[in-house]
């Protein structure tokens, strides 16, 4: 690639300054290095970067400049009041490589994973030793203010609804559900960027803010690269290639996966059922459950980066990832009368066939003008997903010869989604303190669902004819066309940025049989305003709202049930609007030699905010009795031994049926604080650590009918919660250079109208050891040291009181082995500092 050119230049006559910088001991060229032009009379800074083969070439004005040129882990070479009135060739710099900087860098720069801004933090995690052979929820559930439940489910602040982008960009990647995530190895991540507070350049979709994923894509000259494998108990093995291959005029950048892994999970459940007119109790039943998850994977990036010129490149990338493999559920049930007699025993078992295929391609478009900064950049993305899901179940009694008829269920999740993005940067003003943005983006997104329910019949075909549970073909589509223009500046210590976005909704529902086509078509604005203050370098503040808004997912919307179980049922609701939140954030940051805090207080009103809601039916399963004897004397009324409530005496027992359903509530306020920081106590140990406290209160009701009287009823859904979680992580290096890593997470209890949650507390731990003259690393990572890792809550309705836990995944143990080629250490380092985010940039950093 050619030279990169300052764009500070001043009116009036201008000057070049020209030279080659290069490796002192090697001769070879410095690419990336930094030319800084500081000019002594107004303290105006100019400069620019070296090409691919160490050359640089920037304009400026005359006048006495104090020069510098730096690069990464070399001594700096400095030249004071050199007084240019014409083109200057420095001719040949050579930087020697800085000893004492080089150990920074090894316990510093490696180890710092995150780097805190006021509007943002940055999650490094290439550094992470305890996230080697996991996966995207494994990296952030590392992350500052991220936490990632047992399901995979993840919340930002503790609000779940977060938006979820890779590469700056919605994407098919993330699946149509967060298991999706699960499957993209971490070795393919290079950062996770972490908006709280997003300018109107983003999408207002996620109330909780953005999450961004950035893939690797390597810069370093020539070919390069790096291999990894792991293994681990639960069986959990694979690997991984990274390549990179740059030239002059384009870049080839590769990264491979494959990993199979067996994730074997566990649950329980213990239900009392209720008569709710009274609220005696009418019996109990307890679930035992067993995950057997088995899966494979493979995933591949590959993109090809063109250099039309030294202003402008085109991007090629295609993704493909594909998943196959057998989720096996044991379940034992066991049913009680009100006195906990037993009283029947069952055994379901479910095999369910998962494939999952997706792919993705993306072309970008970058055009950079003569002015720093200036650029625009041209995307277009076409993603496609499909899930299929086969499942068989079988259930029997214990003890009885009553056949159950095994069950099958059919599900296929097909989307189809397009985006087109346009955005544009014009820096303003003579010294292009100021900055104008505009954009388009269009999201095309269409959804298809096909389920369905049957039961064996005799001639060994299955019977669908279950309205209530057959889902032939469900359709959503959405399309969201987007333009946003924003406006920053900087006067003096002070840093405006202030935006306004718009977005027209188009959506549409076809639900197939017995439920009528839904649309809902609304265009919002969502304005954004930021302000900054610098007292110093080191201490900064802002103070920044926001309109954001939550729409339902296409699940949350199919109104079919779904029948993994068939006493406690998922159900979407179409009628579902969206959520609508005013963000309001409040942020310092300080810094010190050793220690940097970056404190938030915030607080967010949602309106027309929807919750998951467990709601009673008028269905029962019925479970036939292998204790009843019709016979027996105490079953017969004639009998001067008939005992009605002798437990033989039920020839069936009645469980009843929930749906737990997504449905409008009301209005939301959330509020809390929150403290990150990091601290070097000494050179070789690295703490930091992120502390969120908030209090969540929902005002809002819901109607419903009542199945016994068959009543509109209108039930409270208020509720006032207080919660909080911490995230420990200490990294040191040990004797014999051996790097040792802890993380705790503890997460406070929380409850809701329906549910009370219990607190849950993790540890992770790792140990890693550079080998091979540091050409490669060999670690060993703990998840979930002490197997604690379990969901446990109670939850209350008219007809039950359920206890439950809930452990997706048991402790799991991994050995990783990574080998670098044509790639030293911290030559790997420093080529992951040379990421940019494709599509996008940084909004205006406050000075951060």
């Amino acid at each position: 690639m050619l030279s990169l050119f300052s764009s500070f230049a001043q009116e009036g006559k201008t000057i070049k300054v020209t030279g080659t910088v290069i490796d002192r001991d090697t001769n070879e060229p410095l690419e990336y290095a930094t030319l800084v032009l500081q000019n002594t009379a107004t303290q105006q800074v100019t400069g620019g970067v070296t090409d691919m083969n160490g050359k640089f070439n920037v304009e400026t004005t005359p006048g006495t400049y104090n020069i510098r040129v730096e690069f990464i882990s070399y001594s700096t070479y400095q030249l004071n009041n050199q007084t240019l009135t014409a083109d200057k060739d420095m001719g040949v710099v050579k930087l020697g490589l800085d000893v004492a900087q080089l150990d920074a860098v090894e316990v510093s720069a490696e180890k710092t994973t995150v780097e805190l801004r006021l509007d943002k933090k940055v999650y490094n995690v290439g550094s992470d030793m305890t996230v080697k052979g996991g996966s995207i929820t494994d990296v952030l559930d590392n992350v500052p203010s991220v936490t990632v439940d047992v399901e995979g489910g993840i919340s930002l602040r503790g609000n779940e609804n977060v938006r979820i982008l890779i590469n700056g960009k919605p994407s098919a990647l993330s699946g149509l559900d967060n298991n999706a995530l699960q499957q993209i190895p971490s070795d393919a991540i290079e950062k996770v960027e972490v908006i709280t507070n997003p300018s109107s350049r983003y999408d207002a979709q996620g109330t909780a803010g953005i999450i961004n994923i950035v893939l690797k894509k390597g810069k370093a000259l020539g070919v390069n690269g790096s291999v990894n494998a792991f293994a681990g108990n639960p069986d959990n093995f694979g690997g991984s290639l990274n390549l990179n291959l740059r030239s002059q005029k384009f870049n080839i950048f590769t990264n491979t996966s494959y990993r199979y892994r067996n994730a074997p999970g566990n649950a329980l459940y213990e239900q009392e059922n209720l008569d709710p007119d009274n609220g005696t109790t009418t019996g109990f039943q307890d679930e035992y459950r067993n995950y057997d998850r088995m899966g494979n994977n493979f995933s591949t990036n590959v993109g090809v980066e063109f250099y039309i010129d030294s202003t402008s490149s085109i991007t090629n990338s295609v993704v493909y990832r594909t998943q196959d493999g057998t989720d096996e559920t044991n379940i034992d049930l066991f049913n009680y009368n009100p006195n906990r007699t037993l009283l029947t025993r069952r055994n379901r078992f479910t095999k369910q066939e998962d494939n999952e295929e997706a792919f993705q391609y993306a072309l970008n478009y970058e055009k950079r003008f003569k002015k720093d900064g200036h650029k625009l950049t041209v995307d277009y993305q076409f993603s496609r997903n499909d899930e299929l899901e086969d499942s068989y179940i079988n259930e029997r009694v214990i003890g009885s010869d009553t056949i159950i008829a095994p069950e099958r269920t059919f599900q296929d999740n097909n989307n189809n989604s397009h985006l087109v993005q346009a955005d544009y940067i014009l820096p303003l003003g003579e010294n292009g303190n100021s900055q104008l943005e505009a954009g388009y983006r269009g999201n095309f997104n269409d959804y298809e669902t096909v389920f369905r329910y049957g039961q064996l019949l005799d001639d060994g075909s299955y019977n669908e004819n279950f309205a209530n549970y057959t889902n032939t073909l469900f359709n959503y589509s959405e399309k969201i066309n987007a333009a946003y223009i924003q406006y920053g500046t900087k006067l003096g210590k002070w840093n405006v940025l202030g935006g306004l976005r718009m977005e027209d909704t188009n959506i549409s529902i076809e639900p197939g049989q017995d439920y009528d086509a839904t649309t809902k078509k609304y265009t919002n604005w969502f304005p954004s305003v930021f302000l900054g203050y610098e007292f110093s370098e080191k201490t900064q503040l802002t103070v920044s709202y926001s309109r954001r808004l939550r729409r339902p997912w296409s699940r949350f919307l199919n109104p079919y049930p779904n029948y993994s179980s068939n006493t406690n049922l998922f159900q979407g609701n179409p009628d579902i609007d969206p959520t609508f939140t005013n963000a309001y954030d409040l942020g310092f940051i300080q810094r010190w030699d050793k220690f940097t805090l970056s404190t938030s207080a915030y607080y967010n009103r949602s309106t027309g905010t929807f919750q998951f809601v467990t709601l009673d039916t008028d269905d029962v399963v019925e479970i036939d009795n292998p204790e009843y004897d019709e016979n027996d004397p105490v079953n017969d009324p004639t009998s001067p031994n008939y005992d009605p409530t002798a437990p033989a005496a039920q020839e069936t027992i009645e469980v009843p049926v929930q749906v737990r359903t997504p449905l409008n509530v009301g209005v939301e306020e959330r509020y809390g604080l929150e403290f990150t920081s990091t601290y070097n106590p000494i050179k070789k140990w690295r703490l930091s650590g992120n502390v969120n406290l908030f209090q969540q209160n929902v005002m809002g009701s819901y109607s419903y009918t009542n199945y016994n009287t068959g009543l509109q009823e209108e039930k409270d859904f208020s509720s006032n919660n207080f919660s909080w979680f911490a995230r420990l992580t200490s990294k040191v290096t040990l004797p014999a250079a051996v790097e040792f890593q802890a993380n705790m997470m503890y997460r406070g209890p929380s409850k809701n109208a329906q549910s009370e949650n219990e607190g849950m507390f993790s540890t992770n731990l790792a140990f890693s050891k550079e080998v091979f003259n540091e050409n490669a690393t060999v670690s060993l990572n703990v998840s979930d040291l002490f197997n604690s890792r379990k969901r446990r809550s109670t939850t209350f309705t008219d007809s039950a009181i359920t206890y439950s836990e809930f452990q997706w995944r048991e402790r799991q143990i991994t050995v990783n082995f990574m080998y670098r080629f044509n790639m030293k250490k911290n030559d790997f380092k420093r080529n992951r500092g040379n990421e940019q985010m494709p599509g996008g940039g940084d909004d205006m950093e406050f000075g951060g």
